[in-house]
């Protein structure tokens, strides 16, 4: 039996990069993976790919920071499968520009995506997931939620450090009533949202910053989830997991 039998997971921003591999890892772990992103084609695409390696998927448009999206979301997770066990809240976006050369547009655009789309997927989802009996939270956050970084990414920092202290404070509140919730804090990750920063002294940085002197990769991360989603995590909740080549330990 596989770990994640008859479990239903709802993964967030899981057309492409950690979510995409998530989704797909959660899947092989036997979990109905309800694969969810404002990018239509490659979300069809992500949820195709796991069904034809075996795997129980569906896609469904969804922009985090709208709450009535969330809504129309979970309605539809429960009207299919009649339950839900797990959220990943992966959905995210960087920027690169220092505090001087951020608008206020870009910092709530930011804000809103990174850390109300979490406010908001905890919030909606929080009825279904109690009556679950194996509700289980994992969002992703990141080393620079800990982190100052290199001095820039304000909205991003600020972001990914509020969900760090949402989830513990949930985790708080929701620990006697059956459901978990943690935080992934990945370090530099090979995807998609990196390329950006190729060709830049940022890009040399995160390997030249990180202890085992290499990025890392979207599975070790989906592995990381997994453990939280499952049984095997019981009595961890609050916990924030660090997957970043040693770099928080500097």
């Amino acid at each position: 039996m596989k770990r994640l039998d008859e479990r239903v997971a709802v993964i967030t921003g899981a057309a492409s990069g950690i979510g995409r591999v998530t989704a797909a890892r959660l899947a092989n772990e036997g979990a109905v993976a309800v694969v969810t992103d404002v990018q239509d084609a490659l979300g069809e695409e992500s949820a195709a790919e796991i069904t034809s390696s075996g795997g129980k998927a569906s896609f469904v448009h969804h922009d985090v920071t709208s709450e009535s999206e969330w809504q129309a979301v979970v309605k539809q997770v429960l009207a299919d499968h009649g339950r839900l066990d797990i959220l990943v809240n992966n959905a995210g976006m960087g920027d690169l520009a220092p505090i001087e050369e951020t608008t206020m547009a870009e910092y709530e655009r930011t804000i809103a995506i990174d850390q109300t789309g979490v406010f908001l997927g905890m919030k909606v989802c929080a009825q279904a997931l109690k009556a679950s009996g194996h509700g289980s939270v994992i969002n992703i956050s990141s080393i620079f939620g800990t982190s100052g970084g290199f001095g820039t990414s304000p909205a991003y920092h600020a972001a990914k450090g509020a969900v760090r202290t949402l989830t513990k404070n949930v985790a708080i509140h929701w620990a006697m009533e059956g459901v978990r919730v943690n935080s992934v804090h990945p370090g530099f990750i090979r995807t998609p949202i990196l390329d950006q920063a190729k060709g830049t002294e940022i890009w040399d940085a995160m390997t030249a910053s990180t202890p085992m002197g290499r990025l890392g990769e979207p599975h070790e991360i989906a592995a990381a989830v997994a453990f939280l989603a499952s049984d095997d995590a019981s009595f961890v909740t609050g916990c924030e997991l660090y997957v970043d080549g040693g770099f928080i330990a500097r």
